[in-house]
């Protein structure tokens, strides 16, 4: 029994506060959700961006047409295709047609990935047949024996005019287990890692509360996120899966998420969005990098907001709390359903209930695992223990632990744990008591070299002396950045997460500047 070492109290903890309520899926192919829009509601609009439109209806008939095309060309279900597109209606098109070829769509942004990156996940992903729009096609470095498809508006492949009647719906069998998409995320060489995430792991967060973010025919949810970020899954599938229409931001962020009732985004994005401006809001949700509590309160004031967590691998996130200013903390919530979380000992022992350990997933969230990679798989998949029946679940790399009422803390990386001067030292630790000085809206705090911590800050009005003080009150000695340096804006990677990397190069400019 892996439970024998704790305490009667802890072993009916783990499970009272470890496994998200199991509940049915409406439908595990998350493609079907989106027909079923279509066709109770075919002239109702699925999309805008930027003046261009597009029903439901005419969704699903140009994404018929496409999926028949990819048939042709020799897709078959279990198969990858490469989505290279920017934002765009033509870009759900391509998606959703892909999804009805019975393959799993490859996203990519094709206006920012360089060349070598989309070389290397058209050979990661074994693609024979890459999706893009006519302007972008020459940026797609397209190997002998692949094809490509232009999605240009109006679609030409598509016949008669847009009343025309709907052809025939491929007839393709797609099991709930067939892959939906293929998302690379950073490795560790330097060389993106392709994650395979299933149907059933998709339908599982959308088509269940509260993942489902309550979204409903009527409503307009922003797109704000790159198309090769999970969470642009959240926003697309989320909302046409309920019904309601996508609002594509061009390039004001803020114009988007000013028009919608439903905003997804990282906290580095939300950051950029004054939701003074924003009476229409209603829900909002972040995750994928931690969230600041000023921030959170901000949007709790005035809409319903989930504080979320869970990387890729473990399908957007596998768990979400409805925070509310009057919270005593911060916390990234519980289990969603049908998943599991549990907190472990390097030995994959659970701890007990307030202990720090590593955060495990399991349940239908644990994806199909990383493309071609025995080793990374065999290091973050091991057999799930706790649930049995051959599930397997998977190593966030997240620290964490229980509250006493259940909650989930979020207490950084273990790669965030860094030593200097010989201490173990939590870099969002030292954040988050720069993020509670008055004034202070963002902070990231880096490693520099061995002895040295370097503080960041948001906006550039806090003082730096006063936020450093702030953290030599609250921690010990080692944990004081040698310096905090303020700045109007963090800079952002193309995934909307704060650049770690372009903040230490600005650290040595200003140094080499001072000298």
């Amino acid at each position: 029994m892996p439970l024998r070492h704790l305490a009667p109290r802890d072993q009916h903890l783990f499970h009272r506060y470890g496994f998200g309520p199991a509940v049915p899926v409406p439908d595990p192919l998350i493609h079907h959700a989106v027909e079923r829009q279509a066709a109770a509601a075919p002239h109702a609009v699925a999309a805008e961006h930027l003046g261009a439109r597009i029903t439901y209806g005419e969704l699903d008939r140009y994404a018929d047409a496409l999926a028949a095309r990819l048939i042709r060309q020799g897709v078959r279900p279990g198969d990858h295709v490469g989505l290279f597109v920017r934002r765009s209606v033509p870009m759900l098109v391509g998606l959703l047609g892909i999804l009805k070829a019975g393959a799993a769509y490859v996203p990519q942004d094709v206006g920012l990935a360089p060349a070598s990156q989309l070389a290397h996940v058209i050979r990661a992903a074994r693609t024979r047949v890459v999706i893009t729009v006519a302007e972008h096609a020459h940026r797609v470095p397209l190997p002998p024996g692949h094809h490509l498809i232009a999605l240009d508006e109006p679609l030409p492949y598509v016949p008669g005019p847009r009343t025309a009647a709907p052809g025939p719906r491929p007839d393709v069998r797609v099991h709930p287990d067939d892959g939906c998409y293929v998302l690379f995320t950073s490795g560790t060489t330097g060389r993106p890692n392709g994650v395979k995430v299933t149907h059933r792991n998709v339908a599982n967060i959308l088509l269940t509360a509260p993942g489902d973010l309550g979204i409903r025919p009527g409503d307009r949810v922003a797109q704000l996120l790159n198309i090769a970020f999970d969470m642009a899954a959240w926003e697309i599938l989320g909302c046409l899966a309920h019904g309601a229409t996508l609002v594509i931001r061009g390039r004001d962020i803020a114009a988007a998420a000013r028009g919608a009732d439903v905003v997804i985004a990282t906290p580095t994005v939300l950051s950029g969005v004054d939701p003074s401006t924003c009476p229409r809001v209603r829900t909002v949700a972040v995750a994928g990098e931690p969230c600041p509590r000023p921030l959170a309160d901000r949007w709790a004031r005035q809409a319903t907001f989930y504080n979320c967590c869970g990387p890729t691998e473990t399908t957007i996130v596998n768990t979400m709390r409805r925070h509310e200013v009057s919270s005593q903390t911060l916390t990234i919530g519980r289990p969603t359903p049908n998943n599991t979380v549990y907190v472990l000992d390097p030995d994959l022992r659970p701890l007990p209930i307030g202990e720090v350990g590593e955060m495990w997933a399991g349940g239908a969230c644990v994806s199909a695992g990383y493309l071609d990679n025995d080793r990374l798989n065999a290091e973050r998949y091991a057999p799930d223990p706790f649930l049995g029946a051959g599930h397997r679940m998977f190593r966030t790399r997240d620290l964490g632990r229980w509250t006493p009422d259940g909650e989930l803390e979020h207490l950084g990386r273990t790669d965030d744990q860094v030593k200097v001067r010989g201490f173990r030292v939590e870099l969002d630790s030292v954040s988050s008591v720069l993020e509670s000085v008055e004034g202070c809206r963002r902070a990231v705090t880096l490693k520099r070299d061995a002895r040295t911590l370097i503080s960041f800050v948001t906006p550039a009005d806090v003082d730096p002396d006063t936020a450093r003080r702030a953290v030599a009150d609250a921690l010990p000695y080692y944990c004081v950045p040698e310096s905090v340096m303020t700045l109007t804006r963090l800079p952002e990677t193309d995934r909307g997460k704060i650049d770690k990397a372009a903040l230490l190069r600005l650290a040595d400019e200003r140094t080499a500047v001072s000298r």
